[in-house]
């Protein structure tokens, strides 16, 4: 090299070399190069797929039961909201559009995203689905029948599309375990504005829930206590969340206190576990081994199984409901003398009833235990029989004519109890059925006058485990039995279904099924004596 001269500086600078031109050009094109590489991915806008979660996050329910009610927009973004933590798409129709809802439901489930409707109003989306957006994290709303645009406005910061090909490829994600979601769903045609949106909020919440993973159970009411298909599938599943849809549900811890009677699988003759309007029973009345007491005591016991059943084929042409052949056997029977315990009445012991129990209900009877008190204390009397009651297929029966008052004999008079005692019984009947988880229980109360029951009114009816009966037994001609049957149905509080009795004996002449089945209201119970 020439002297002064240097491989990296500047000419005339000792210690720097010099570098040509045309590296010096080629260094600056590189640079410029990487410059505007740099520019360009800071400001080129990001792929779809690159800035979407893989796919939704699931959760349980905040609670073991949970009730859900509201609007449909509403109640759809309160379902996602319990089951979903987070969810990259969300899918959206309107109510009043059902073949959008319908479309909208398949999208749900095939993206594994929850399904809420909008309104048909301005603004297209309720603050309660726009909240419920912007929870999930979502970056994609999938529009089935609604207007992209419209939506854009009010989702700022979510792309709209209108077509499954525009969304992003994601995973499905590890589905619910151990979460039923109960969804009433009517056979009625949706034929008002009203019927339509409460159609497409059941569409919607079974689709996020489909969606979602958990197990769907419709019914066409709200007890599920009253389906059988339902009770198999939640004894089969024993689900450790249960989510409702809809206020007819009624409360979480009544609806709890349905699904654990539920759970145990066990049904009533004729199907379910709530007796009325869904059963109907008829019965035959008296005492084992007594023929004077009724017709059931005219026979043995297999005989008398038989004689019931012909006496109940007649009613299943006549019902669009099970006919369930019944005993109702008196278990304290109201005697002329004070007996033993100087109550007037005749306490059977439970080892004397059982072989009657147990062989009618294993042959697919129900039996209802029949209480004459006496001057005893019906609660007292009713507690004798606890090991009887505790079954799932007995009821209980309590006959005012044969409550005595201080000084009274039996036959003398006719007897009344006070609806205090009453509901004591009503009270306690409802708690052991409570306690052992037990299908709904009868509770019948006869009467042929009014004053059998003294305050009828504040009769008891609240109670979920019990069905009560006011049993007309009114005897004598059909015109006699008519007017009896219209007072006391009359007089009858809210609450109450009721029943009729035909006597061999003492009606002139006895109503035949047809007869029998034609007041109104229809008799749930029709019992012979």
């Amino acid at each position: 090299m020439a002297e002064g001269t240097h491989a990296l500086g500047r000419p005339g600078r000792p210690g720097q070399a010099r570098i040509p031109r045309r590296a010096i050009a080629l260094l600056v094109a590189i640079v410029a190069i990487a410059v505007g590489s740099a520019y360009y991915l800071a400001s080129a806008p990001k792929s779809p797929a690159a800035s979407v979660p893989s796919g939704a996050q699931l959760r349980d329910p905040a609670a073991p039961t949970v009730v859900l009610a509201g609007s449909p927009a509403t109640l759809t973004a309160r379902v996602a909201g319990e089951l979903f933590a987070s969810s990259p798409i969300v899918v959206l129709a309107s109510p009043s559009a059902p073949a959008s809802v319908t479309a909208a439901a398949r999208d749900a489930e095939h993206y594994f995203a929850p399904l809420l409707l909008a309104g048909d109003s301005v603004p297209v989306v309720s603050s309660a689905v726009r909240a419920e957006v912007s929870r999930l994290h979502a970056s994609y709303v999938l529009a089935i029948g609604l207007s992209a645009p419209a939506l854009s406005a009010d989702l700022p910061g979510v792309s709209v599309v209108t077509s499954g090909s525009a969304l992003p490829a994601t995973s499905a994600p590890a589905p619910l375990r151990g979460v039923a979601v109960l969804v009433r769903q009517g056979k009625e045609r949706a034929v008002t504005a009203a019927a339509r949106a409460t159609a497409a909020a059941s569409t919607a919440t079974t689709a996020t829930a489909r969606a979602a993973g958990a197990q769907v159970i419709t019914m066409r009411g709200y007890d599920p206590r009253a389906y059988p298909a339902t009770i198999s599938a939640l004894a089969a599943s024993k689900p450790r969340f249960v989510m409702a849809v809809g206020a007819g549900f009624g409360p979480a811890a009544s609806l709890a206190a349905k699904v654990t009677v539920a759970e145990t699988g066990v049904q009533l003759p004729g199907g379910g576990q709530v007796l009325f309007p869904g059963h109907r029973l008829v019965a035959m009345y008296g005492h084992p081994g007594t023929p004077g007491l009724g017709a059931l005591g005219e026979q043995g016991l297999a005989a008398s199984i038989t004689r019931i059943r012909r006496l109940a084929a007649p009613y299943r042409a006549l019902s669009r409901v099970p006919v369930v052949p019944a005993f109702e056997i008196i278990a304290t029977v109201a005697q002329g003398s004070a007996g033993r315990n100087g109550l007037y009445s005749y306490e059977s012991s439970v080892a004397s009833l059982r072989p009657w129990v147990k062989r009618a209900t294993s042959d697919g009877l129900y039996v209802i235990l029949d209480l004459q008190p006496g001057r005893a204390n019906l609660l007292a009397q009713a507690k004798l029989y606890r090991p009887l009651l505790r079954l799932p297929d007995v009821g209980l029966a309590i006959d005012p004519e044969w409550k005595l008052q201080p000084g009274q004999l039996p036959l003398q008079q006719i007897g009344s109890v006070s609806i205090t005692e009453i509901n004591s019984v009503v009270n306690w009947l409802a708690a052991l059925t409570a306690r052992y988880h037990l299908p709904q229980k009868l509770l019948v109360l006869h009467q042929f006058r009014l004053s059998m029951i003294q305050g009828e009114s504040q009769l008891n009816t609240r109670h979920q485990d019990l069905a009560i009966v006011i049993h007309m037994d009114g005897q004598g001609t059909p015109a006699d039995k008519v007017q009896t049957w219209d007072a006391v149905t009359a007089a009858a509080p809210p609450g109450v279904f009721f029943g009729w009795k035909n006597f061999f004996v003492k009606d002139h002449p006895m109503m035949d099924p047809q007869e029998t089945m034609a007041r109104r209201p229809q008799p749930v119970m029709i019992s012979y004596q």
